[in-house]
């Protein structure tokens, strides 16, 4: 159903990716900056009463008829539930215990990951990494879609499917494009996730457990917060890889949407990156950006230039250190 999409290649590119220059640049006149580089404690107490407010959700699901119990995991447990894999994204940067407690965020990272019902934390951080320092590198990069996804996904309906299955592609795309070793923090992520799992399930029962695991799926496919997804890296304008988003729904995710300002200072938490813009206006204002999410992936789907292969691509240069 609908039109073949155009594009029938990534977009390869031969240059290093913009962020690095611009964050010397944008230090370089304005070193004051740097002053925005330490933990953000707020988060703490933040993803700690996410979490309490989840566990409320648990309990009060656990009677009701299935059609509330899936209504409630789309109209709100989605939201909570996409908002806190933003909020492990956060960790991952050790944006709650700083840069000289890795492990508390770590460990941090393994408790925020409990309401979302599928161990996540551990293996977000390695590959997000990656990501930062080889943004678009082929082979390296696991936010780029596989070759099947852009070849397949070439229609407006199998755009739509692709949308729905997201959560799906992010699990299981590193498997084809970098595999790693499983390191002994997955494990115990995994340990302790399956076994949080197996309580929810003998304590409150299988409603819990379904309305859980459906507010991650449905909240990071179908969903309005799940076009930063689309919105941070998708080519809509040639020669531009990376774009903000300054709507109201960075309330919900930790200002996931300031992505150009972002990649220039990860170890800038979200909450300080709307600061980052103001001090460094004239390096931001003209760069293209969204006010609306929703547009962008109704704009994904139904747009015939735009597909899984509107995406950079690099060759990485030089010696390659993943995480």
């Amino acid at each position: 159903m609908g039109n073949r999409v155009s594009r029938e290649d990534f977009e390869w590119v031969y240059t290093d990716q913009p962020h690095a220059s611009r964050r010397q640049e944008i230090l370089a006149k304005y070193p004051e900056i740097k002053s925005l580089m330490k933990p953000d404690s707020n988060l703490i107490w933040i993803v700690v009463l996410m979490i309490l407010t989840q566990f409320v959700a648990f309990y009060l699901v656990k009677d009701l008829d299935w059609k509330w119990v899936l209504f409630w995991a789309y109209a709100f447990g989605s939201c909570i539930n996409h908002s806190m894999t933003l909020a492990i994204h956060e960790v991952s940067h050790n944006s709650a215990f700083g840069h000289c407690k890795p492990m508390w965020n770590r460990w941090f990272g393994i408790f925020a990951n409990l309401p979302i019902g599928v161990p996540y934390s551990v293996s977000f951080k390695r590959y997000h990494m990656d990501h930062h320092r080889y943004l678009g590198g082929d082979g390296i990069d696991v936010d780029i879609p596989t070759d099947f996804e852009g070849w397949f996904f070439c229609t407006t309906f199998r755009k739509f499917i692709w949308v729905i299955l997201q959560p799906l592609f992010y699990a299981f795309r590193p498997l084809f494009i970098n595999p790693k070793p499983i390191s002994y923090l997955e494990i115990i992520n995994t340990v302790i996730q399956v076994t949080f799992d197996v309580v929810i399930y003998y304590v409150l029962g299988i409603k819990s457990l379904v309305y859980m695991l459906a507010a991650s799926l449905l909240g990071l496919g179908l969903h309005p917060i799940s076009g930063h997804f689309i919105a941070e890296h998708y080519m809509f304008l040639k020669g531009h890889e990376t774009y903000s988003y300054y709507g109201p729904l960075n309330l919900l995710t930790f200002n996931v949407g300031y992505h150009n300002e972002h990649h220039d200072f990860p170890n800038i938490p979200g909450k300080s990156l709307p600061l980052v813009r103001k001090i460094a206006a004239e390096y931001y204002e003209s760069l293209p950006h969204y006010n609306s999410w929703i547009k962008v992936l109704y704009d994904f789907v139904m747009d015939d230039t735009i597909s899984p292969y509107s995406r950079v691509k690099r060759h990485q240069k030089g010696s390659v250190v993943l995480e």
